[in-house]
């Protein structure tokens, strides 16, 4: 189990955004995100704001809710 929430949603984002087949650059563009950003992010290595987690929800055409399944 992972403790760190910051990991456990940088996970469940790069699994996610792999399961479509895009990059984090394609994932960028769509979000209007820097693909650094997206890149830290997946390593749980920034604190996403729920602004950006709805960016990149939409970009994926899922669920804020769905990014955020399984994490406790």
């Amino acid at each position: 189990m992972v403790k760190d929430i910051r990991i456990a949603f940088g996970n469940q984002l790069k699994d996610l955004r792999r399961s479509q087949k895009i990059s984090q650059e394609e994932l960028a563009f769509r979000s209007g995100l820097h693909r650094t950003y997206i890149s830290s992010v997946e390593r749980g290595k920034r604190n996403i704001s729920l602004i950006n987690i709805a960016k990149l929800a939409k970009a994926l055409g899922t669920d804020p809710a769905r990014l955020l399944e399984g994490i406790d």
